[in-house]
């Protein structure tokens, strides 16, 4: 059970999923729904921002979605990873955005391991949403099933990929078996995505900010 505390940061949260800032995304994520009747289309958190977003976390979204209504890394260890990822690199949430490989979930049960049906059915969502992006010139995907998808857009030679030059970077989830491994191992794995959301930053002219 959720305190009070939490309850009214998580209503206030819902209530501002229409925000200017995130709006035409979260309207997506409606359309996105209303095509597979049932189904949940998790929406873009409103701390972040459409006009300013240069950065995409693609995440595989094996498993359930979050209780919050938001896409996230996964669960809240997996949350919690890429929240520190982020503030290491000095990466502020305006300039990132996440974005799920298959958008779709079904309210209450997990998603198994995505297919290559599913994966090909998430290139269309995530040509509609990098379109509502303008600035995005950079996705960091995690896990395999994101990186199957990055590599459907590339080879889809669409004119934004050059027109953005836009660059993929491979990292590994941020939950399941990559992180169950032995505390080196999981070190390395964080290290290697700080870098990757560090050279991000680079590539797209942001500064570390604290």
């Amino acid at each position: 059970m959720q305190s009070p505390a939490l309850e009214s940061q998580h209503d206030d949260l819902w209530n501002r999923r229409y925000d200017p800032n995130v709006a035409e995304v979260n309207q997506l994520c409606d359309a996105l729904a209303e095509m597979k009747p049932g189904s949940q289309v998790p929406y873009i958190d409103p701390m972040h921002d459409i006009g300013e977003c240069r950065i995409v976390s693609l995440f595989s979204n094996i498993g359930t979605a979050h209780e919050s209504g938001f896409i996230t890394a996964g669960d809240n260890d997996a949350v919690a990873r890429l929240l520190g990822v982020h503030w290491q690199a000095g990466l502020r949430p305006e300039f990132v955005m996440p974005w799920n490989a298959y958008p779709w979930h079904v309210p209450g049960e997990p998603n198994g391991k995505l297919t290559k049906e599913q994966v090909q059915e998430g290139l269309r969502p995530l040509l509609r949403f990098l379109a509502l992006v303008p600035r995005a010139s950079v996705i960091v995907a995690h896990g395999t099933e994101a990186q199957r998808l990055a590599a459907l857009f590339l080879k889809t030679e669409n004119r934004m990929i050059y027109r953005r030059s836009i660059k993929v970077y491979k990292a590994r989830a941020l939950s399941g078996r990559s992180f169950g491994a032995t505390a080196e191992r999981q070190q390395e794995a964080l290290d290697d995505m700080r870098a990757a959301y560090t050279d991000a930053m680079a590539r797209t002219g942001l500064t570390a900010s604290r």
